[in-house]
């Protein structure tokens, strides 16, 4: 059995999906944009204050178990 492969390119305009559609099309394929929990800048910012709290020895458990919620919607 003979196969063969095309392949095309299509232009899209993705103004022209809702961003559910988008979203539910990443899932399908196996990828997180963790839009379910927290943006991406209440996630830099989360990060940020952990960031600061290790490096002046400071307590940031509390923060590293909202950053664990957030990405992965668990609580400990």
């Amino acid at each position: 059995m003979v196969y063969r492969t095309v392949t095309t390119e299509v232009d899209v305009d993705l103004e022209e999906f809702d961003d559910s559609e988008l979203l539910d099309e990443l899932e399908r394929r196996g990828l997180d944009m963790n839009s379910k929990f927290v943006d991406g800048d209440q996630m830099r910012e989360l990060i940020t204050q952990i960031w600061i709290k290790r490096r002046t020895n400071a307590d940031y458990q509390h923060e590293l178990g909202d950053l664990i919620y957030f990405g992965i919607g668990k609580i400990l």
